[in-house]
């Protein structure tokens, strides 16, 4: 179930800038702004985790969130709890691309590079990361997180 859900993820992944590829010039410029404004909520859910501001975090990302990881799905919940018992202590993006399948509906996937210490043991490396927000009520919200090792 977990490979179809990820298969599925990374499916909607590569096939939605084939279907964004043939913006205008004046949707460019509007994308632009728009991929930026993803790009820095991102950063700003990193920084909040990071610096263990739970309710920071918790106002960037919807009731309805969720994450996958090599040890499972959380809920937003369980994602806040875990805040607790990890150091991140430093991270930076690289090769970050942002789509937009749909006016509200913005699909970020990126490499993370991260010093991080979780219950205790060294989960320092890189990563491949998806995150998709979803703008409810004029708001851009996280719905769903992922990170795999990269090899």
């Amino acid at each position: 179930m977990k490979k179809q859900f990820i298969l599925f993820v990374v499916a909607v992944l590569t096939t939605s800038p084939i279907c964004l590829a043939q913006a205008s010039p004046t949707k460019a410029g509007k994308s632009a702004a728009k991929e930026t404004e993803i790009i820095d909520l991102e950063k700003s859910a990193w920084e909040a985790y990071k610096s263990k501001q739970a309710d920071a975090y918790k106002r960037l990302l919807a009731t309805d969130y969720c994450s996958v990881y090599a040890d499972g799905i959380k809920t937003l919940d369980r994602e806040v709890a875990d805040m607790e018992k990890t150091d991140l202590r430093d991270y930076s993006f690289a090769d970050t691309k942002v789509v937009f399948p749909s006016a509200d509906v913005a699909v970020m996937t990126y490499k993370v590079t991260m010093q991080e210490i979780v219950a205790g043991q060294d989960a320092s490396g890189t990563y491949n990361t998806a995150s998709v927000w979803n703008k409810r009520g004029g708001k851009w919200l996280g719905v769903f997180h992922t990170e795999i090792k990269a090899q």
